[in-house]
């Protein structure tokens, strides 16, 4: 067996993919052996051709279509040989010690479930949405009614992202985002793997709840950072909005699929914990903000 499973899924993004790949090769290995297993949902871009050519070394999966970011992930797990795993996303870059670092911690501490690093964007500011609270009906309604930037340091108004936590220190955390999660093989395998209800979005928050569920700490390790461009696949983000322009049929696709999984989330863990008139009032926003989300992108 392997020290480690690098799995990523990959979907028209060949130029990043390329240097995330590169990145990997470059970074200081973890003591053992490491493999790179890479699951492509049928891009168009030449994806597989590049990674045939210039990393033979990558163990490649072609998907004949599109499966969403959950089942190529479990397709993936299937078959790493890594006692541990590290779901990474294509649109980014590792530091020398990001892979190490977070190995040789969450060995050494058994009672944690899954670890991330602190991810920064191209303009050099945080990825907050890798440094989350659960979205319970009061998190959500402080995150969309504004005031959690109105008040960033309150943990009451502002558990949506948490800044009033240090940063720069080794913490616990409710959710960390699938663009980088490293967990040992036998929790994911004994949680369930992915839930492939999801098709984007929303699936890394589920597998989160879920390691806390099994009674296992998420943490944040901010002594490596690794760079994001985000949302190179879906083409949603503002923060790559220069680099991914996937059509629109992908972009509206993928905004039904993140409202879809904001409603998934909420009926699988939260609707029994409820009244019935918190979770109507948490359904109809959801449905109201996906109009206007996919209207967005139907007119863009």
């Amino acid at each position: 067996m392997t020290s480690l499973s690098i799995i990523i899924v990959s979907y028209n993004t060949k130029d990043l993919l390329r240097d995330c790949l590169k990145s990997i090769l470059k970074a200081l290995p973890p003591k053992g052996d490491l493999e790179i297993i890479i699951v492509d949902n049928a891009s168009k871009d030449e994806s597989v051709a590049m990674i045939e050519a210039d990393f033979p070394q990558v163990r490649l999966i072609k998907n004949s279509k599109n499966l969403g970011f959950a089942a190529a992930n479990n397709l993936g797990a299937k078959k790493a040989t890594g006692s541990y795993l590290l779901f990474l996303n294509s649109d980014t870059k590792l530091s020398p010690y990001a892979l190490v670092k977070p190995l040789k911690f969450i060995k050494t501490h058994p009672d944690v479930g899954a670890i991330t690093v602190k991810l920064i964007l191209p303009d050099g500011s945080l990825d907050k949405d890798n440094h989350r609270g659960f979205p319970t009906p009061w998190t959500a309604l402080t995150h969309f009614s504004g005031l959690s930037r109105l008040f960033p340091a309150s943990p009451l108004l502002n558990n949506y992202y948490q800044s009033y936590r240090n940063l720069n220190s080794i913490h616990t955390l409710d959710v960390a985002a699938g663009s980088f999660l490293m967990m040992p093989t036998k929790l994911f395998n004994k949680i369930g793997g992915w839930d492939e209800t999801y098709f984007f979005y929303g699936e890394d928050i589920d597998l989160c709840f879920r390691i806390h569920q099994a009674g296992k700490k998420i943490i944040y390790y901010p002594k490596v950072t690794v760079l994001h461009y985000k949302g190179a696949s879906s083409g949603l983000r503002k923060e790559s909005k220069k680099i991914a322009k996937p059509p629109k049929e992908t972009r509206v696709k993928v905004a039904r699929a993140s409202i879809q999984a904001m409603e998934i989330f909420y009926k699988k863990f939260y609707r029994d914990k409820y009244p019935g008139i918190i979770t109507w009032l948490v359904l109809t926003g959801i449905k109201f903000k996906g109009y206007f989300r996919v209207l967005k992108h139907q007119l863009s």
